[in-house]
């Protein structure tokens, strides 16, 4: 009849562009749920983030690469750098007596807010390089700052956030959910960005609770188990990277140290020329206990006052599997002296004219 069919010899097709305007939407809808209607128990955010990371460890990268990458033991992420702060000698001995416990991951009690968790919440942050750990804490002029290592000592499963930027969705465009998933990759995309995008220490408090809510989500509610993400570090550019481990995989072993040892550390020394920094620890162990020949031909009752759980000694019980494990040999302790900071510079053009009643002032 002269109309345009579409399959005529002379009908051309031009590939529509992918928006995410409407996982955009979703997600100022998220976000603004979390701040200013129901914090706790939101089934829009529960539901907005089973949309975003449903499957996503059977999504891929363009060179392949899963979004869920494996860490710890035969893999090539398999070590952690954390750093703490200290203003007072005291502390820093402890720390370098018991680097398991005081630059591990802190109790609860003393867990404070962070990007990825929420006040009370312990989790284990880290990174890939000792200087991105020390430039994590933001230390102040004057301030100490230690550094130990820890290996990852079992098999954990972590989110790469970097991957997203080059993730790639295959399918059919005759598939009535491709255009779905299309707009699902392309807003994965940005969602790094937006979740690491720097804070200002004023707005923490408000801006963390949406990415404290996704390692809440995909610590315990996510359809796919993982144990921690991998983000790009704010504080330091390049292929820097920082690591959350979440509270199920963030405890760390306790170091093999005899009962009874005492611990002895020291930051420095008396000389004829002054003062000299020397950091070093001493342990004193005991010697073995004596065998009463006597005592082993009989038998006798166990002596219950040596057992702390049966003397009325607290012995806290932590059921969580040993996820890290400290090297002594790499605690080393930095004096913060001064600061660097990367900036861009932006000139000032100021001018001046005649006031007139067209004036825009």
């Amino acid at each position: 009849m002269g109309e345009e069919t579409e399959f005529a010899s002379d009908s051309y097709y031009q590939e529509k562009k992918v928006s995410d305007d409407a996982w955009r939407e979703e997600w100022g809808r998220f976000e603004n749920s979390l701040k200013t209607e129901a914090r706790f128990f939101s089934r829009t955010a529960a539901a907005h983030l089973a949309a975003i990371f449903g499957a996503i460890d059977a999504l891929r990268t363009r060179q392949g690469q899963p979004l869920v990458v494996d860490a710890g033991p035969g893999t090539g992420f398999h070590t952690l750098s954390r750093a703490r702060v200290f203003h007072s000698e005291d502390k820093l001995e402890a720390a370098m007596c018991r680097p398991d416990v005081q630059l591990g991951s802190p109790p609860a009690l003393l867990a404070a807010a962070g990007r990825m968790n929420a006040r009370g919440i312990s989790v284990f942050y880290g990174a890939n390089d000792p200087k991105a750990a020390i430039a994590e804490v933001r230390p102040p002029v004057g301030s100490k700052v230690a550094v130990a290592q820890f290996e990852i000592i079992r098999k954990l499963r972590l989110l790469d956030l970097t991957a997203l930027k080059n993730i790639q969705m295959r399918g059919s465009i005759f598939d009535v959910d491709f255009a779905r998933r299309l707009e699902r990759a392309q807003f994965l995309k940005s969602l790094s960005s937006r979740i690491t995008q720097p804070v200002m220490p004023d707005d923490e408090p408000f801006e963390y609770l949406v990415t404290q809510a996704i390692a809440d989500f995909l610590a315990t509610e996510s359809s796919v188990p993982i144990d921690g993400i991998i983000f790009p570090s704010v504080q330091v550019a390049g292929d820097v990277l920082n690591v959350v481990l979440f509270h199920k995989a963030a405890r760390v072993e306790a170091m093999e140290i005899p009962s009874g040892t005492e611990i002895r550390a020291r930051t420095g020394q008396s000389t004829e020329e002054g003062w000299e920094v020397d950091y070093s620890v001493f342990e004193e162990v005991p010697p073995p206990p004596m065998v009463d020949e006597e005592k082993v031909k009989s038998p006798t009752w166990p002596d219950f006052d040596a057992v702390p759980a049966l003397a009325g000694e607290r012995v806290d019980f932590d059921p969580r599997e040993p996820s890290l494990r400290v090297m002594p040999d790499s605690v080393s302790v930095h004096h913060v002296e001064g600061v660097v900071f990367t900036t861009n510079e932006y000139q000032v053009r100021r001018s001046r004219r005649k006031k007139d009643d067209r004036s825009p002032f």
